[in-house]
C-alpha cells in the first residue's frame, strides 16, 4: 500500500467544495459509535442504566489518559476531559498533508477530539447549580488554550449535543471539543459578514443589535451585568436563543472568572426554561469565537448560540439553504420568558 493510500486509510478528511468554497469532514471512524435507537434520550433513574453506561463512574475509570481532571474536597472527581473514542479528527499524525484529487482539495483531518464529562448521569447543565456550570466553563477556557498552542490548529468548536435528535449517541451529560486544521465555515461567513459591517459602519454588528435589542426588548430573555440572552431577530430555528457578552469581546479563552460566573448563570437560564416550558427537548448548544490562526479579529464578537430541535430540513431547505422557522422570534421569547 502507498504513503498516499495509507493516508486515505489513516485519516478523517477534509474536502474543499469548488463552488461555495467550504470544508465537509468525512470520518469513517464516527460510525463506530454507540447509538441508541431513533428516539429522544430521555436519561432513566434505574440502576442498570447507569451500570450500562460508559461514562458512569464505574466504567470511566478504565478510561485511559485523560487530559484534564477536576476533583472535589474528598477526593473523587466532578468533571474530567479526555480524548473521544471515536475521534473525527486525528491526533495520530502532527503534520497536515495537502493535495490535490483532480481539481479537488483534500486536507487531512488533523487535529484533536475530546469530550468532557461531569459526574453525575442524572444531572444536565439545565440542572446543575451556577459554580457547577462555571466548573464546565472553567475546564473549556483551560482545553482551549492548551490545545490552541498545537500545531496547525486553526479553529477550536466547543459545543454540547442534548438527546438523539440532536446527535448525542450517549445519554450521560457531556460536551465535545474539537481542534481543527481550518476555520470553521459557519464562523467564517460570520467573519466575513462581522468584517464587512465594521469596515462599512466602523462599529461591531453584534454590538449594534445588541443596543437594538435591549431598547427594543421583545426578543430578550436574561440580562446580568456582563451577558444578555436574546432570541434572534433573523433566527436560524424556531425557539433559538443566543448568549452575547454585553462588552466587546473576540476571544472567548480570555474570560475573567466573574465573567464565566455570569455566563453559568445565563446559560442556567436558557437551558431551564427549556426544559420546563418545551418539554425538555433535544438541542445543540455552540460557541462562536475569534479564531486561534494567527490573526487578528478585534471586528468579531463571541457568543454562545442554542438551537432546539424544532426544525426538520426538507425540499425547500436543502434546495435553497434558507431555514424555514414556524415561530416568530417574538413569540418565541414570550414561551421562553413563562
Amino acid at each position: 500500500m502507498t504513503t498516499e493510500n495509507k493516508r486515505e486509510k489513516i485519516f478523517s478528511q477534509l474536502r474543499k467544495d469548488l463552488v461555495s468554497g467550504t470544508w465537509v469532514l468525512f470520518s469513517t471512524k464516527r460510525n463506530k459509535r454507540p447509538d441508541f435507537a431513533p428516539k429522544e434520550i430521555k436519561v432513566e433513574s434505574s440502576g442498570e442504566d447507569v451500570k450500562k453506561c460508559p461514562f458512569c463512574k464505574d466504567n470511566i475509570q478504565k478510561q485511559e489518559k485523560d487530559v484534564l481532571i477536576y476533583t472535589k474536597n474528598d477526593g473523587d472527581w466532578s468533571l474530567k476531559v479526555f480524548p473521544n473514542k471515536f475521534p473525527a479528527l486525528s491526533s495520530e499524525y502532527k503534520d497536515v498533508n495537502t493535495r490535490e484529487h483532480g481539481p479537488f482539495e483534500v486536507v487531512d483531518g488533523v487535529g484533536y477530539h475530546e469530550v468532557l464529562i461531569t459526574e453525575d448521569h442524572l444531572k444536565d447543565m439545565a440542572d446543575l447549580e451556577i459554580l457547577q456550570i462555571a466548573e464546565i466553563l472553567d475546564a473549556y477556557q483551560e482545553r482551549y488554550i492548551a490545545l490552541m498552542n498545537k500545531k496547525h490548529i486553526k479553529y477550536i468548536s466547543i459545543f454540547k449535543n442534548y438527546g438523539y435528535s440532536a446527535g448525542a449517541s450517549i445519554a450521560h451529560p457531556h460536551s465535545q471539543i474539537i481542534a481543527m486544521p481550518i476555520v470553521d465555515p459557519d464562523v467564517f461567513r460570520s467573519l466575513v459578514g462581522s468584517e464587512k459591517y465594521f469596515n462599512s459602519h466602523n462599529e461591531c454588528v453584534h454590538c449594534v443589535m445588541i443596543e437594538y435589542e435591549q431598547k427594543s426588548k421583545k426578543r430578550m430573555l436574561f440580562e446580568n451585568d456582563e451577558f444578555i440572552v436574546v432570541c434572534p431577530f433573523v433566527s436560524r430555528v424556531s425557539l433559538e436563543m443566543r448568549i452575547y457578552p454585553k462588552k466587546h469581546l473576540s476571544y472567548f479563552e480570555r474570560i475573567t472568572d466573574e465573567q464565566k460566573i455570569q455566563l453559568a448563570e445565563a446559560m442556567k437560564f436558557c437551558l431551564s426554561k427549556l426544559k420546563k416550558n418545551l418539554k425538555d427537548p433535544s438541542y445543540n448548544m455552540f460557541l462562536h469565537t475569534a479564531p486561534c490562526n494567527g490573526q487578528t479579529y478585534e471586528h468579531y464578537h463571541w457568543h454562545f448560540e442554542i438551537f432546539p430541535k424544532t426544525n426538520t430540513w426538507a425540499g425547500l431547505e436543502l434546495s435553497t439553504g434558507i431555514e424555514v422557522c414556524s415561530i416568530i422570534p417574538e413569540e418565541a421569547a414570550e414561551i421562553l420568558r413563562k
